[in-house]
């Protein structure tokens, strides 16, 4: 019966595509997370403060890296344009996903005026705490998603671009060609 959920017939082939289904869960997360910040730091005012600009920037450059990611993700197997993409947004979000989140977490206060928020200190805080744990959780899934996008590519390369299957053997010459070597040689 041919249909839609066909299992894959190689142990490495299983192995990708279980691979790219986390990959491509882990980058629809990110996008949720990403955008309920956007929201977030929204709710603090509705028109940001030059700070609140960048954080709302930083989290359009998350959701553009996982949909390069899911991009890449559907691109075929010899395409590294996409890949590249993915890489150098996921590398440079996560870093400062996770400094925004430390600077959250340690001087929320701070961080409340710079934002210049209308809303009251308390509230505030506890919104702006919010939109720090999901940097938290947004800074792990960047770097669960580069692993995978790693052995994504890692996959793509073990299956070849035309869909053979390398040999998966560490021998590189055959025994007969060992036999005229030198005693300390052959192995």
């Amino acid at each position: 019966m041919g249909g839609i959920n066909q299992q894959p017939s190689s142990a490495v082939t299983e192995s990708h595509y279980h691979t790219h289904k986390v990959f491509l869960f882990c980058n629809y997360i990110l996008l949720g997370a990403a955008s309920s910040c956007i929201f977030l730091t929204l709710s603090l005012r509705l028109l940001p403060s030059i700070c609140g600009f960048f954080l709302i920037l930083l989290h359009v450059f998350t959701i553009t890296g996982a949909v390069t990611g899911c991009a890449a993700a559907a691109a075929s197997a010899g395409s590294s344009r996409w890949y590249a993409a993915h890489m150098v947004t996921t590398v440079l979000t996560a870093i400062f996903q996770g400094s925004v989140s430390v600077l959250i977490f340690t001087r929320t206060s701070d961080f409340l005026g710079s934002l210049q928020s209308y809303v009251r200190e308390e509230d505030g805080a506890v919104i702006l705490k919010l939109a720090g744990g999901l940097s938290i959780l947004i800074f792990c899934l960047e770097w669960v998603v580069m692993i995978l996008a790693f052995f994504l590519k890692y996959y793509a390369y073990v299956e070849g671009g035309d869909g053979t299957v390398m040999k998966r053997s560490a021998k590189v010459q055959q025994e007969e060609d060992l036999k005229d070597w030198p005693w300390p040689f052959q192995v």
